[in-house]
């Protein structure tokens, strides 16, 4: 079993009645009901209400963590973001949605300002430009997002290890949309769509792709600590 947390701050969806009647669970609910429904995923969510719940025994217990933030990134203490990074530092895959982009395990991670500029409203093609990635296995050429927020270039991030998708938008611009790193031992996989007062995360290729990404970034080997060990020769008992 693949073992996901689910990171949501879920201010939105209690304080804002149209983000409430587009996600009744919250985004964090609705991540949980699709990856859930699969039977080599389990899942567990935590709030920002709870953020003190990402304690490193979960951390230890979490194959793949998902973390979506948008207005609340500030009120995540530090200490829990450097623990995160920790983790991915390991051997732990995380996932990165949408206004993540901010939220400080992705800038700890990126170690750039990962600012970009932005517009919401608007509609939004996902191209796949690496369709023999496995987190685009199923995905066509492309697939349409009627209502998006527009997240443009410059996006301040480290040159990806893989590009996947790329966004394109009415408006005419152009976004990084779906991006991979491997990050120690870790592996970390960002993608843009998902804006809070749209139904995005219902959209059958956003959620295939999030659960493909969750599969691409378990765990090939993960570390209890971060070393940097005095070794002997191997030479020396020969």
């Amino acid at each position: 079993m693949i073992k996901v947390t689910v990171y949501n701050e879920y201010v939105h969806e209690t304080e804002d009645e149209a983000v409430a009647a587009v996600y009744p669970k919250g985004i964090h609910g609705c991540i949980a009901d699709f990856l859930g429904a699969n039977e080599d995923i389990t899942v567990k969510t935590v709030t920002l209400e709870t953020v003190g719940e990402i304690t490193d025994e979960l951390l230890f217990d979490t194959d793949v963590l998902i973390w979506w933030g948008h207005m609340a990134h500030h009120r995540v203490p530090d200490e829990i973001a450097e623990r995160v990074y920790n983790h991915v530092m390991r051997g732990m895959g995380f996932v990165a949605l949408h206004s993540a982009h901010f939220s400080k395990p992705f800038t700890r991670l990126m170690g750039t300002t990962c600012s970009l500029c932005w517009r919401e409203g608007d509609r939004e093609r996902v191209w796949n430009i690496m369709p023999s990635h496995p987190i685009a296995q199923g995905i066509g050429h492309y697939f349409e997002i009627p209502e998006e927020e527009m997240y443009g270039e410059r996006f301040d991030i480290p040159t990806p290890d893989e590009l996947i998708f790329l966004g394109w938008f009415k408006g005419g611009e152009v976004f990084r949309s779906g991006c991979c790193w491997n990050k120690g031992l870790g592996r970390v996989f960002y993608f843009q769509p998902g804006h809070e007062s749209n139904p995005t995360f219902f959209i059958p290729e956003v959620q295939r792709i999030i659960t493909n990404a969750v599969r691409w970034a378990k765990p090939l080997y993960r570390l209890p600590e971060i070393e940097c060990p005095h070794t002997p020769s191997p030479e020396e008992n020969l």
